[in-house]
């Protein structure tokens, strides 16, 4: 029974239970309704706002976006109109330029009809001129008795002539003025090279002439049966000359070095008196060591004085040789120096290497050192040396070429061609025979007077000039201006001389008449 109960009570109790829940959720339920419908409630007001709000915003937006249409609309119907006005300017300015065309073009037409109608008179005219010229010209070959054709050869003829001597004039005025230019500018650097180096124009020459102090000496100096001479002839390689001059001998020699050794010896054995061929072997011995000292440092002075670096000791003992070398009585180590000097101060004139040129022209002449054991001309001797101790090829081509016997390549070639003439000119410089004088004034008197329409000519100023007097009726004026410069080429083609030769034509008419 209490199981029942318990049971019931049980039961109730679940039941019950069930029920408040049921309750429960049933009032949540309805409180969710609730809320829900609130919520939809507010939402319902709050989309109205917003939708009241937006249609405002949107009726705003909308009224401002119409104005700015109708601004934007008014501007570019604004812009429109100013360029319907412009186009209607436009238009009008293309009307008035049409009529002007057209005013134009019918002027162009009446002008080409009266150029056709002037073309036409023209041309009538031309033909009336050229019968008139024909019958002038037929008129013409009447009275002069030559036809046309020969007319026009006389004509040319003459106007060939005119033309020559015009053409003549005209080559002698040019060449004037360019000469005067070249002159002045020459002299100037000349006349500076000159001011700025000026030695003496003669030179201390080693003598042959041995003076002895009686005439017993002569009698040593030959020894028994000429041993003492023999024996100097040997070991100097000289021919010792013993004539009727009283207390003097006589050194030969075509090698300068070796006529200085014998004149050396000769002064040591007459001064301390003991002849015989044992002393004079060592006398040669030791006085040729000295000489090569001697030449080592002549060479070595040359060098230092010109300021040129690198030059071999062989080169140097070379210049010392040309010490006792001569040419036409000039010193060749002093003849070369001054060429140095002249080729630097020049080169520097005209803007070249200051140096080589001063080196060319120290070596130009080194082959006159070994000429009289080496075949050949010189100036081809010296470049070989040089080549063969390695010097600069533009140097060497120089040296070669200094006496013409190749063509120049370079400023140097020439410069020190004109250098070499400059040292050797000089008056008093060299010796010159008088019959070699004459022959030189014979000889450019007649390469002038084997021209034709040469009257006479005159060689003056020891031969520096030639004074040409020509026939006027055979040489006009510009005729003489070609004489002078073909008179000039044969006489540098076939004379050789120093400086430089004036060439004079003389072309005046005299007119005479005799008062009775």
């Amino acid at each position: 029974m209490n199981l029942i109960h318990l049971a019931i009570a049980v039961a109730a109790s679940v039941a019950g239970t069930l029920i408040l829940v049921l309750v429960i959720q049933r009032l949540r339920h309805d409180s969710a309704r609730n809320s829900a419908e609130k919520i939809r409630s507010d939402a319902e007001r709050e989309a109205e706002h917003l939708l009241r709000d937006a249609r405002i915003s949107a009726k705003g937006e909308t009224i401002k976006m119409r104005e700015e249409c109708d601004a934007e609309l008014k501007e570019r119907r604004k812009e429109q109109a100013n360029v319907e006005r412009r186009l209607a300017q436009r238009e009008e300015l293309l009307d008035r330029r049409a009529d002007s065309m057209d005013a134009k073009q019918k002027n162009l037409e009446k002008q080409e009809t009266e150029i056709a109608q002037l073309r036409e008179r023209l041309a009538n005219r031309e033909q009336e001129l050229n019968r008139g010229i024909s019958r002038q010209i037929d008129e013409l070959e009447r009275i002069s008795g030559y036809s046309r054709d020969e007319a026009r050869e006389v004509l040319l003829e003459k106007l060939k002539n005119e033309v020559k001597n015009e053409s003549g004039l005209l080559v002698r005025d040019v060449l004037e003025e360019a000469r005067e230019r070249s002159e002045k500018e020459a002299k100037r650097i000349l006349t500076y090279a000159m001011q700025r180096y000026a030695s003496d124009c003669t030179y201390e020459r080693t003598t042959t002439t041995i003076p002895l102090p009686n005439d017993e000496m002569k009698g040593r100096i030959i020894g028994r049966e000429g041993r003492n001479i023999r024996a100097i002839e040997s070991a100097t390689g000289v021919n010792i000359l013993i004539d009727d001059t009283p207390e003097a001998v006589v050194i030969s020699c075509f090698d300068p070095v070796r006529k200085e050794v014998a004149r050396r010896l000769m002064e040591k054995l007459i001064g301390d008196g003991r002849i015989h061929p044992t002393r004079i072997e060592e006398l040669v011995k030791k006085i040729s060591k000295d000489l090569d000292e001697d030449l080592f440092q002549v060479g070595e002075a040359a060098v230092l004085e010109t300021g040129i670096p690198g030059v071999p000791p062989q080169i140097m003992k070379l210049l010392g040789r040309l010490k006792y070398r001569y040419s036409f009585s000039q010193n060749v180590l002093q003849h070369s120096l001054e060429a140095a000097y002249f080729m630097g101060i020049i080169a520097a004139e005209l803007g070249l290497d200051e140096k080589k040129a001063k080196r060319i022209g120290l070596f130009h002449d080194l082959g006159k050192a070994i000429d009289h054991e080496v075949e050949g001309p010189h100036a081809q001797i010296g470049a070989d040396v040089l080549r063969k101790y390695n010097e600069a090829k533009d140097v060497i081509h120089a040296v070669a070429a200094h006496h013409g016997e190749i063509e120049p390549e370079s400023l140097y070639d020439i410069l020190i061609n004109i250098c070499d003439t400059l040292s050797a000119s000089r008056p008093g410089a060299r010796s010159e025979t008088t019959e070699l004088y004459l022959k030189r004034l014979e000889q450019l008197e007649s390469i002038a007077h084997e021209f034709p329409g040469v009257d006479s000519c005159f060689a003056l100023q020891a031969g520096r000039e030639i004074r040409v007097v020509v026939t006027p009726e055979k040489i006009s004026e510009g005729e003489a201006q070609m004489l002078a410069k073909d008179i000039c080429g044969r006489i540098e083609k076939e004379m050789t001389y120093p400086g430089q030769i004036k060439v004079t034509i003389i072309r005046e008419t005299r007119s005479v008449e005799y008062a009775k």
